[in-house]
């Protein structure tokens, strides 16, 4: 092997030492991304309870999941956190980012305290939005509603208003990031176009939406794919919001993970974990795909 090595000329040695580099991702990959996916496929196909030897089910597993109302009901909810969530998310951090460019007074302070939000832990953030939403004489929102002799409201416990009110924290924590995101982009647009379109005498509406937009589009796409995926995979807030009965009133705020969580864990049951894990990663990729292709460059 040394003397093969030895024989070989300068530009073939470049060639074996880039595989080798690049041989420490690629098996990272193949072990920590690849095989556990390939492993979780067929789990799905495969009934498992963790303790006994894993048995062949075929398509048990999934038959199961299009016959389980609870996974449509859960389906359905995540797809309101995607929908709901990634459009408001994205207009509220742009809005909040384009005016915060032009501040020059605080600046960097206030776009810390934006900022701050996403460097704080998922659970304690959850938990102190958990006391807000509390009755009276706990909860901060109903206590400033009862000082008004408004009624209080059900927030956790309610089909109707749990599912917003978990999304509303869970778009508050993502702000930052996003804020940060479209900041950058703003700040890499040329000077010039806007100077041309001032000296055309172009109105502030025409210049955010023939000059601004188009240009941060790369940015756009970025963080609708981003920010897609974080909402398919909401959980932590979830979880801890509604820890005494997970998933809100009649499953009304369970997402697909939560799910998973919940049949691996709880009931023990893998093979059915496994299925609903590989719909959701089949949902995942194709979201992406799908806006990536809507949202490319033509």
């Amino acid at each position: 092997m040394v003397k093969f090595y030895q024989d070989l000329s300068i530009s073939h040695k470049q060639i074996v030492w880039a595989w080798v580099f690049l041989a420490v991702p690629l098996i990272f990959y193949v072990t920590i991304r690849f095989y556990p996916t390939a492993n979780a496929i067929i789990l799905s196909f495969q009934s498992w309870n963790l303790l006994g030897p894993r048995t062949w089910a075929g398509m048990e597993n999934y038959i199961k999941l299009w016959n389980d109302p609870v996974f449509w009901k859960v389906f359905r909810n995540t797809f309101v956190y995607l929908l709901i969530g990634t459009p408001v998310s994205l207009v509220i951090s742009f809005t909040i980012a384009f005016h915060l460019d032009k501040l020059r007074f605080m600046h960097g302070l206030i776009r810390a305290l934006y900022f701050l939000p996403f460097m704080t832990s998922a659970v304690a953030m959850a938990w102190v939005w958990r006391w807000f939403y509390q009755p009276v004489p706990i909860g901060l929102f109903n206590n400033f509603l009862a000082s008004f002799g408004i009624s209080q409201i059900a927030f956790l416990n309610s089909t109707t208003n749990a599912l917003p009110s978990i999304l509303a924290p869970a778009v508050w924590a993502g702000l930052g990031f996003q804020i940060i995101i479209f900041m950058a982009g703003l700040r890499a647009i040329p000077q010039t176009y806007y100077e041309a379109a001032r000296i055309d005498g172009v109105s502030g509406w025409t210049i955010l939406t023939e000059i601004t937009l188009p240009l941060l589009k790369p940015t756009i796409v970025f963080l609708v794919v981003l920010s897609s995926i974080g909402f398919l995979r909401i959980f932590d807030q979830v979880y801890n919001m509604t820890l005494l009965d997970p998933g809100g009133p009649l499953n009304s705020t369970k997402p697909l993970v939560l799910m998973i969580y919940d049949t691996a864990f709880n009931a023990f049951d893998m093979g059915y974990a496994a299925a609903q894990t590989v719909v959701l990663f089949t949902v995942l990729l194709i979201v992406s795909l799908v806006q990536l292709r809507i949202l490319r460059d033509r």
